[in-house]
């Protein structure tokens, strides 16, 4: 089941995030994220935005959401989005139909591109977004450092009608 996010799946959402926050690289993030830390950014990136979560079997195993891609306004009608799987439950199509979802939900808005962040390499992310019509438009090499190895950056852009 896809739906908006409550309070009771903030547990579960951490849970997912900070699987890849201490063993990839895949998150720029070095500590932990508290329940806490969780709850007041999706209290703060909800308000305008969809946070989305795909359960299963009462278990939140994947979320994704939409936020600003940069604050100042001429960039108001671009969003980045992120999504996040369970690493067990990855290659089964969740991210695709949770994805599809959010997309759905952008595209009844003034939204005119989105912006995926992924860290290089990531041929799981980059199939997944470039199969949900993201193109390629960016890479920067080394701007992160993380587990004694400097990381890439590449941006995959989705554009609107």
């Amino acid at each position: 089941m896809i739906r908006p996010v409550t309070e009771r799946d903030i547990q579960d959402i951490c849970e997912i995030y900070n699987y890849y926050v201490e063993n990839t690289a895949i998150s720029f993030e070095e500590n932990r994220v508290s329940i806490n830390e969780m709850e007041q950014r999706i209290l703060n990136q909800s308000i305008d935005y969809p946070w989305l979560v795909y359960e299963l079997d009462g278990k939140v195993v994947a979320f994704a959401y939409a936020n600003k891609w940069k604050a100042r306004s001429a960039y108001r009608f671009t969003l980045e989005s992120t999504i996040y799987l369970s690493s067990e439950y990855q290659g089964k199509g969740i991210g695709t139909k949770l994805y599809q979802k959010l997309f759905d939900e952008l595209a009844t808005r003034s939204i005119r591109s989105i912006m995926a962040v992924i860290a290089l390499p990531n041929t799981g992310s980059i199939a997944l977004h470039e199969k949900m019509g993201f193109e390629k438009v960016a890479h920067f090499k080394e701007v992160g450092y993380k587990y004694e190895q400097w990381i890439d950056v590449g941006y995959w852009q989705k554009m609107f009608d």
